[in-house]
């Protein structure tokens, strides 16, 4: 089914109960970094510590700063992870998680036209309003890269009708950040410091958000931000995002974010999945290895990385892995790495390859698919037509 053809969307059912599980109980339930990670030897955590080597050394080659953590323990890290790094599209995983909070406190629905949230959505330019694509636009088709605006993050051409083609763009993670801003009338900076950051142990020299770079500083008189930039953290505060969202959204005992957002975020959306890519040369068959603004390998495009890793990606190679099946997180910024002529993730492939091939498979427990949290299948979400909710 495509988004936009079909007017099928997800909708997640138990947010709006406000009815989230927590973790079963497990080896890492107890297993927090507070204040600071638990550290641990590759072999104590069933690692190949010649494999980690061999990331962390394709790693440096872009310089920068890493940690790799498994079942809570930090096994590995290099550069300085005090350091901030400039995470560019990074943000967008970071910013996402705002629209979990909106979705589990009822704020709005990923079947929502974006428009009841923001009146002027798409304008500037006046252009778009001739297209008659605004009104079709949802919350779903801006967190997916389906919306169909260009690539800057300012104000922007409207290139196809939404729900029809995929194309990695800045201006469309931009609208849904001023969406969720209008749906709370606060700086979404405050409000993830407030909910998000400060309970995982993430403070304001950890993670700095700029002035905007493309669009007022204000809407509304009130501060506004943009997701498809802006962001400059270090690593430890990246991976306490991606523990954050290895643990489903829970933090020590209380569940941040919905599981069903974060099952979401982590694996291709159906109605996505097999869209044409605008500009295919880029971005190969982006649409099959997409989520909620999170890269993934849900179609096994990097052999030897299991089909659940999914992870933040940034200019420079800024990135936050989780791989729920190795209970793994790996965060990593610095400079780019070098690129060949093949497929855009083949630049991935000799750091997260050796790093999934270093897990033992005896330290393996039972392992969790794609469409499952720690048990729940993926029936926890309905599908439903907009016209008929």
């Amino acid at each position: 089914m495509r988004v936009g053809e079909t007017g099928v969307v997800l909708l997640l059912t138990a947010i709006a109960l406000n009815d989230v599980g927590v973790l079963a109980a497990g080896p890492n339930k107890d297993v927090w970094p507070l204040p600071e990670w638990p550290r641990a030897t590759p072999a104590e955590m069933g690692m190949n510590e010649a494999e980690l080597r061999r990331a962390r050394d394709y790693a440096l080659t872009g310089d920068g700063s890493g940690f790799i953590i498994r079942r809570g323990r930090l096994v590995m890290a290099w550069g300085d992870p005090k350091r901030l790094y400039d995470l560019k599209s990074t943000t967008k995983s970071i910013g996402v998680t705002a629209l979990g909070l909106a979705l589990k406190d009822g704020k709005m629905r990923l079947s929502d036209r974006a428009i009841q949230h923001h009146p002027r959505l798409g304008v500037p330019p006046e252009s778009n309003e001739k297209t008659g694509w605004l009104d079709k636009i949802t919350i779903l088709h801006l967190a997916t890269q389906t919306a169909g605006f260009a690539k800057p993050g300012g104000y922007t051409h409207l290139l196809f009708e939404p729900g029809t083609r995929w194309y990695y763009s800045d201006g469309g993670p931009n609208w849904l950040a001023e969406c969720i801003t209008l749906a709370y009338r606060r700086d979404v900076r405050d409000l993830l410091f407030e909910r998000v950051f400060t309970p995982l142990g993430i403070k304001p020299t950890d993670l700095t958000w700029r002035e905007n770079a493309y669009r007022p500083h204000t809407i509304n008189g009130i501060k506004r931000r943009e997701f498809g930039s802006g962001i400059s953290a270090n690593v430890d505060a990246m991976a306490r995002i991606g523990y954050l969202y290895l643990r489903e959204g829970r933090w020590r005992d209380e569940q941040i974010l919905p599981r069903e957002f974060v099952s979401l975020v982590r694996q291709p959306v159906p109605g996505v999945v097999g869209l044409p890519e605008h500009e295919p040369q880029k971005y190969d068959n982006a649409s099959d290895h997409y989520g909620l603004l999170w890269w993934n390998n849900g179609d096994g495009t990097l052999p030897g990385v299991p089909r659940d890793a999914y992870w933040s990606w940034g200019l420079h190679d800024s990135l936050i892995v989780v791989i729920p099946s190795l209970d793994l997180v790996v965060a990593r910024a610095g400079r780019s790495w070098q690129r060949g002529e093949s497929g855009h993730y083949k630049v991935l492939e000799p750091f997260l390859g050796p790093i999934a091939a270093s897990v033992s498979q005896s330290s393996l427990g039972r392992a969790k698919g794609p469409g499952q949290t720690n048990g729940s299948p993926q029936s926890d979400f309905i599908l439903v037509d907009p016209e008929h909710p």
